[in-house]
């Protein structure tokens, strides 16, 4: 038998998977909807991942090593001064990322298919029948599509946060943010001043519960927000607080295009049922605090599929649903440390202006940047010297002390 695979969703997350699958010789269907979707995103992705998933250097609009943040009484801290010589935070558009991972999985063997699944018919538990996908096949260049379906033993969910794999195979609700972004392109004079530096606003009237950021790409700006009020005029009001504390840097920039998309606040409550499994933004890998997904995504994507490669004996046998959570263990292992972090960080710091300017005011710190730095870029929650950490941690609470951040 060939083991036979679907992977729905050609994001970092989905074609990762599918790269990881067709090296290894396992028949690999790659469904995208939209093969020139640009996806609402900051676009930071952090030095390891360059390496680690060999992008190449024109995948990277700019390379950041200085960066601004902003406290809501407009306080700015410098930080990057810890960065070594090399170590930069690349900036991307999505739709060259994307289009890079996804093509490169093309090469390699996958099957892309330019189609949006609208069911999924999932056999019994315990059983290897196959599952059926019903899609419409975009290929011959029309909106509604051919109607077709096809027989897998696999699938893997990499459809986003609205991911209709999830629906199908019962994985449960999780909430979600919005993230909201205008793209605006600026005069030479003011893009000069974003060449390798990002800035990220905090404060009620940027967010109430995350930060605003505008974050340099090729020839320009990316400004957004993002919050979990997910109503419209919270977001639009939110937006325009990001435009008006950032009005100056902006003049006379032109908006070229605008963009939302939600965003997962935690993982789903099942990843894995049968030999249905999910990764990325359906399976609600998205930090809290950064807001961070690219890096997960594609390290998920990939990890599920060794686990598939190595437990199918290279596509010899059908895996099992125990096979398929080992990559959930294997995956909580390595980065459950991290969420629980970030998510401490966040409801500690971004529940108020007076947390937010505590927050900024440790920022400062050398200690703190290194090791915020060091984490980021390399992806582990790096720990301090005994006596750093100390430092730091006398540090953090004298911020909350002095911005009165400790009152309930």
């Amino acid at each position: 038998m060939v083991l036979r695979v679907a992977v729905v969703g050609s994001g970092p997350a989905g074609s990762c998977a599918a790269e990881v699958l067709a090296k290894a010789g396992i028949e690999t269907y790659l469904f995208e909807r939209k093969l020139d979707n640009a996806k609402p995103c900051g676009g930071a992705i952090p030095l390891c991942m360059v390496s680690e998933f060999d992008l190449p250097p024109e995948i990277i609009d700019r390379q950041v090593r200085q960066m601004k943040m902003i406290s809501p009484s407009n306080i700015e801290v410098d930080i990057g001064q810890t960065l070594k010589a090399g170590e930069y935070i690349g900036m991307c558009r999505r739709e060259v990322l994307d289009g890079f991972l996804r093509d490169r999985a093309a090469k390699l063997g996958a099957k892309l298919i330019n189609g949006t699944v609208h069911k999924l018919e999932m056999p019994g538990l315990n059983t290897t029948d196959p599952y059926v996908i019903h899609y419409a096949d975009h290929s011959n260049g029309s909106l509604e599509g051919e109607a077709k379906t096809l027989k897998v033993d696999l699938v893997i969910g990499a459809d986003g946060a609205n991911s209709r794999v999830a629906k199908a195979m019962d994985a449960g609700d999780y909430n979600y943010a919005i993230a909201f972004q205008e793209r605006i392109r600026l005069p030479e004079d003011k893009m000069a001043y974003y060449h390798s530096l990002a800035e990220m606003y905090v404060g009620d009237d940027v967010s109430t519960d995350f930060y605003a950021w505008v974050f340099p790409k090729y020839d320009h700006v990316a400004v957004g927000t993002g919050t979990m009020k997910v109503h419209k005029a919270s977001i639009k009001q939110l937006q325009a607080g990001i435009r008006k504390r950032a009005a100056k840097k902006l003049e006379g920039g032109t908006i070229i295009k605008v963009e939302a998309h939600p965003i997962p606040e935690h993982p789903r409550p099942r990843r894995v049922v049968g030999r249905c499994t999910l990764v990325g933004d359906a399976a609600g890998y998205v930090t809290k605090s950064s807001g961070e997904g690219i890096y997960f995504a594609a390290k998920s994507g990939r990890m599920c599929a060794e686990v598939i490669v190595e437990r199918s004996e290279r596509g010899a046998k059908i895996p099992t649903e125990a096979d398929l959570k080992a990559y959930i263990k294997q995956w909580d292992k390595a980065y459950g440390l991290t969420y629980t972090v970030l998510d401490i960080l966040q409801r500690v710091f971004y529940r108020s202006d007076a947390t937010r300017e505590a927050f900024v005011e440790m920022c400062s710190d050398l200690d703190v940047q290194k090791l915020t730095f060091d984490s980021y870029l390399y992806k582990t929650v790096v720990p301090a010297n005994p006596i750093t950490q100390m430092k730091i941690t006398a540090k953090t609470i004298g911020s909350l002390l002095r911005g009165n951040a400790l009152a309930p």
